[in-house]
């Protein structure tokens, strides 16, 4: 139990299923995320400053799992730079894309039953 982060712990998915369906739920919050910009932008304009390149950088992430060629490796997704220096504020599910970086890096949640 111990050296694990308190909140990603085992929100990691247990299966690839469930690691692809985060990272689509991730896409549909970006494109919701940027409707709600371009709709109220006096006061949400700083989120159309990165919001392209972060959807740049999911859809090649879903796209590197769809076409085969994704694999898991203890390092940073590029998104993570962007991520980590936007306010939670302009980044409302900041929180998931967190949890898909700690699979990305750590794998999935699978518990070794004996």
């Amino acid at each position: 139990m111990s050296g694990t982060g308190p909140k990603t712990k085992d929100l990691r998915p247990k299966t690839p299923e469930e690691y692809v369906s985060l990272v689509e739920n991730a896409l549909f919050e970006i494109e919701d995320l940027r409707a709600a910009a371009e709709y109220d932008e006096d006061s949400m304009g700083g989120v159309l400053k990165f919001i392209d390149e972060l959807e740049s950088q999911v859809r090649a992430l879903r796209d590197r799992m769809a076409d085969g060629t994704y694999r898991f490796e203890d390092r940073d997704l590029p998104f993570m730079k962007l991520v980590k220096r936007t306010d939670d504020r302009l980044l409302p599910f900041k929180q998931l894309l967190v949890i898909i970086n700690a699979t990305h890096r750590k794998g999935l949640n699978v518990e070794e039953e004996e």
